[in-house]
This record gives C-alpha cells, structure tokens and sequence, in this order.
C-alpha cells in the first residue's frame, strides 16, 4: 500500500473508532446547564406543566406563587405520572411532579427526562384497599387475587414491595392495569378484589366506600415525588431559567401550604372539587415537602427498578442515577423541609 493510501487508510479508521464512541454514548447522562438568562428576557416563555389531581396548580395559586411571573405557565392535567413522563419525552410539558416509580419506568424507556426535584410525600396516603367485609387481611393473602393498580405508578411500586417483603411476586397475583377512575368503579362493582392507589384517591375512597387498608407505603418505600423536567426544556437557556424559578416558588408555595394546613386545604377541596373532609385527611397526611435529592434517595429509586427488573416488570434496571439532574439544588436547599 502506498504511503498517501495508508495515511488515508489511517484517518478513515480513526474517524470509524470516533464514531463508534459518539454512537454509544449514554445521552441519558446530565448534560452541562446552558447559561442562565435575566428574567426580564423571558416574556415569550410559557412552561407547560403537567398536573394531576394533587394539585400543583391550585397549590401555587393557593400560595400566590404565579402572581408577578416573568413568564408564562399552562398547565394540562394527567391521571397518573407514567402519561407524563411520556408527555415530557414526546415534548408536550416541560414539568411536572410524579411520584417514586413514573420516573423509573421513565428511564427504563429511555425516556427524554431527568428527575430535578424531591419531595418527602411520606407514603401515608399510598395504600392497598380492600373491601371491608373482605377476608383478605394482609398482603400475604393476596396469592390469587386481582389488584387494580396504574401501571408504573407509585401504587405499582409499592404493591411490587410489599409483595416481595411477603414473600410473593407479581405472577402470584393478577396485576389488573387500571387508571384511578376505572379502577374506583372495578373496585366499587367487585369486579376487582384489591385497589393499590394513592391521595387524594385514597381518602376519597376511605370517606365514600366500605373500605380496609391492608398496607401502606410508610417505612417500606421512600414515599417520594419527584420533580421531572424534560430533555429538551433543560437544554434551552430560557426554559432551563425559568424552571429554575418555578421550582423555587413552588417550594415557597409548600412552606406556606404546610404553615396554613386550614387555609389550604379549603382552597384545595374548591379547586380540584373534592370533599373538604377528603381534601382535609390528603393533604393532612401527603402534601409533598421539598427534601434533598440525595445519594440515599436516589439508590432507593435503583432497589426500587431493580425489583421491577428482577419481577420481569421491566426488561431491565437502568442506572437511575444517569436520569438525575441536580442543577437546582442549590437554589432549592434553603426550602427543604422536615416531616414531623
């Protein structure tokens, strides 16, 4: 070969082993923050927020955090986490808060997103329900049973715990993949014998039906929420901005609700309709308090997709720490909160 054909020859499989490092690289990994941008240039922003019946909307309201923004929010409303983060990944929102498990089915998929935030929820109001003259008593009596739950929500996740705690997993019992509303009437008409959900479900359920709780996730998952952000907001230094100051009134919002329990919970129950006594038990026990996305939280999510993987819930465990994004945490210490 010709000294001028091995130079080319050379370069050519160079540019081939460069390639091959850019194709498989992680791009699930954090990338670097843009340069922020002064708040008065974000007047042609409107953050999309996805919301659920928790109320991140009526919450910030509530607390008069949207008054003076720089900017604009819309907010859309979503039955469960999963469709949000699917909504995040596909560019629909750019926000929204879930609880433990959506963002692990999230990076399972690879979705387009990265957690952001955390929020101590407690697990209180994340429970399994069964009718009150039922003869199920505890979670080791549910071998044969069918459990109405929303896939890859934090009911899911907690039912796969307190499965695997009882010795059981999920081919011990029907998972019966039910959004809350559909899931209330198969519950109601027995034609489920188990409803796994959560607040402000769950107290609706405990005010409205015969009910029994037969666990809760207090103690037995992290009973967090998340903040997730997707992909494509984080990236761009006009949205990346104005997250940033989102989630910081949203924490102030927090700290007033969980200062005013009464006053909220009143504007609470008005806005998403809900009973105030419903409204009262939900917020009572899981308005989510902003808490540090820590090392230990974050390896309590990767037990958590590890035992999805494990039970065949999902094809395989990511690394869930690559899906982690601590860009705000600065700004966002000074508000964590303590849960009595």
């Amino acid at each position: 070969m010709s000294t001028p054909n091995r130079v080319l020859a050379v370069l050519l499989l160079v540019a081939g082993l460069l390639a091959g490092c850019v194709s498989r690289q992680d791009n699930s990994a954090p990338q670097a923050a843009p340069e922020t941008v002064p708040l008065s240039e974000l007047a042609d922003v409107t953050l999309q927020i996805g919301d659920q019946k928790g109320g991140t909307e009526s919450l910030l309201k509530a607390a008069g955090a949207l008054d003076g923004l720089p900017y604009q929010v819309a907010f859309s409303t979503f039955t469960s986490g999963p469709p949000q983060i699917e909504a995040a990944t596909a560019g629909k929102i750019d926000f929204a808060i879930t609880g433990n498990t959506p963002p692990i089915f999230g990076a399972a998929s690879n979705a387009k997103v990265k957690v952001v935030s955390a929020y101590d929820g407690g697990g209180f109001g994340d429970q399994i329900l069964v009718p009150a003259d039922s003869p199920i008593r505890s979670v080791a009596d549910l071998r044969g049973k069918s459990i109405a739950i929303a896939k890859g929500s934090s009911a899911h996740g907690h039912t796969l715990v307190q499965l695997n705690r009882a010795g059981l997993t999920p081919a011990d019992v029907k998972l019966v993949f039910l959004q809350p509303a559909d899931a209330l009437s198969a519950f109601k008409q027995h034609r489920v014998d188990v409803w796994a959900v959560w607040d402000p479900y769950t107290a609706q359920a405990e005010k409205e039906l015969p009910v029994r709780s037969i666990a809760r996730a207090t103690g037995v998952t992290n009973g967090a929420g998340f903040g997730v952000a997707s992909d494509a907001a984080l990236a761009d230094p006009k949205r990346n901005t104005a997250l940033a100051d989102l989630l910081v009134r949203y924490a102030k919002a927090v700290q007033w609700a969980n200062s005013n329990r009464e006053q909220w919970v009143q504007r609470y129950a008005a806005e998403v309709g809900l009973d105030p006594a419903v409204a009262a038990t939900a917020q009572g026990r899981s308005l989510r308090l902003p808490t540090d996305l820590s090392d230990p939280l974050v390896a309590s999510e990767q037990e958590m997709a590890d035992l999805f993987a494990e039970s065949g819930q999902i094809a395989a465990a990511p690394d869930f720490a690559s899906f982690v994004d601590r860009r705000y945490a600065d700004e966002l210490r000074p508000y964590y909160l303590n849960r009595n």
